[in-house]
């Protein structure tokens, strides 16, 4: 009896730690400041990788403005997207930032078409526009910015992907690590809350 009672006593406390948690990722989510003063009506603390999405959802052109928040290296690079038509990477309309050999911020759509996909900027980009990014130095974090125009007759929910690679070369994200919170960093977001 004494046993299953300190078993109820201890999943009482872990889900109170827990509800805590969430508590104060969707706190410090919900008050972030953007350099452009931006307002995102939602946000989401993502599970894995550090990183947050903040999104405006208009129904009434199915557009979703984004800015997503992910720490990165000096070397590495970070990448948001929807999958319209699978649950995993492959499939996927994403933008990627990362620092170009230059040392400048470069920010642009691509498409995960493989599990070993080329990086390059998408010919055409008509579902993602408005790509930008910035560095929060203080924060050593970049933040991406779109608008994505999600596909019609699909509603508001949909798979997306992010991800963290640790080198770029000769202006093209390298693979990424193929373990850990790597592979786990997929989900399913509804636009619409």
């Amino acid at each position: 009896m004494a046993a299953s009672r300190r078993l109820v006593v201890s999943l009482l406390l872990v889900a109170a730690m827990a509800t805590t948690a969430k508590s104060a990722s969707s706190e410090s989510c919900a008050s972030y400041t953007f350099s452009s003063n931006q307002q995102y009506g939602s946000c989401a603390a993502l599970p894995h990788l550090g990183t947050t999405l903040h999104y405006n959802y208009t129904a009434a052109t199915n557009t979703v403005a984004v800015a997503f928040r992910a720490p990165q290296t000096a070397k590495g690079w970070v990448a948001w997207g929807i999958n319209p038509t699978g649950s995993g990477m492959v499939g996927t309309q994403a933008v990627v930032a990362f620092h170009g050999s230059n040392g400048s911020l470069i920010a642009y759509p691509t498409v995960l078409d493989s599990y070993a996909p080329s990086m390059a900027p998408a010919a055409d980009a008509a579902p993602i526009t408005g790509v930008s990014a910035e560095e929060n130095a203080k924060a050593k974090e970049v933040v991406v910015y779109a608008t994505v125009a999600l596909p019609a007759g699909k509603g508001s929910k949909f798979n997306h992907v992010w991800q963290q690679g640790g080198s770029v070369s000769g202006d093209v994200p390298a693979a990424h690590p193929t373990s850990g919170d790597n592979v786990l960093s997929v989900g399913t977001i509804d636009f619409s809350k």
